[in-house]
């Protein structure tokens, strides 16, 4: 059905997806149907061999991998996941050794960010692939506030002004029942594609619209002209019952 509807570029995510047991097959087929192919991973499952000749035969157009600390102790920490790191560090020597495309979000939190700096020379030192560094996080998709109590405070970043974005346009969102969103973060509401076809992918253009208008909790608003935050992302934060200085700038934010 994505093929149907045209889709060049398929970004896979998860939870981990390279745990999945049908994820071999599912990339395999989509690469056959022409797609560009970028994989989000926790990078512990690539210096398997079954994954490093799965991509050495298919290779993708991108593998994002997230690190979390510059040390094991650090990383394992921030992951809850014992040996996390070392799966880590492992998977990224075999992705470097194949000349994969990587490339490395560094994750920025309340415990690593004395980490910073060495994570930053870790990737450049030990890998040399591109990098960026994340600093603001944000509630999960259902509205809990687990994330944000990890927030780095000293490295919370202004975004720009938020002038809108193509989400429900030229990009979408679909999770694995056929359920298609505007975007990873404005779920609701959505199509469905398995009951629905085909014929309601167009609807989303407006649900993106409806979503991007100023409502609920921003009603009213007086800086509508210089937020910096998207209604759906807002949305989530007014959920997790967020600082509002964290996303709004009525709370101090961006101002």
């Amino acid at each position: 059905m994505l093929r149907d509807a045209g889709v060049l570029w398929l970004q896979i995510t998860g939870g981990e997806a390279l745990i999945d047991p049908q994820f071999a097959a599912a990339y395999e087929y989509a690469t056959g149907l022409g797609m560009m192919i970028q994989v989000s991973t926790n990078g512990s499952q690539l210096h398997k061999v079954r994954m490093q000749e799965l991509f050495a035969r298919l290779r993708p157009y991108r593998l994002t991998v997230s690190l979390y600390g510059a040390t094991g102790e650090t990383h394992d920490a921030v992951t809850r996941n014992r040996g996390a790191f070392d799966r880590f560090s492992r998977g990224l020597d075999a992705s470097r050794a194949a000349g994969l495309p990587v490339r490395i979000n560094i994750i920025v939190a309340e415990e690593n960010a004395h980490e910073v700096d060495d994570m930053v020379r870790l990737v450049e030192d030990r890998w040399g692939f591109p990098y960026q560094v994340f600093t603001n996080m944000s509630p999960t998709i259902d509205g809990e506030a687990k994330p944000l109590a990890s927030q780095a405070q000293k490295y919370v970043r202004a975004r720009r002004v938020f002038t809108g974005c193509n989400a429900g346009h030229t990009f979408f969102h679909v999770d694995p029942h056929g359920i298609a969103s505007v975007c990873k973060i404005g779920r609701d509401p959505s199509v469905n594609l398995m009951t629905e076809g085909l014929t309601a992918l167009p609807r989303l253009g407006g649900i993106a619209e409806s979503l991007q208008l100023r409502t609920g909790g921003c009603s009213g608003c007086s800086k509508v002209g210089t937020c910096r935050t998207c209604r759906p992302l807002a949305k989530l934060h007014q959920e997790a019952g967020d600082n509002r200085s964290l996303y709004c700038q009525h709370g101090g934010y961006g101002a």
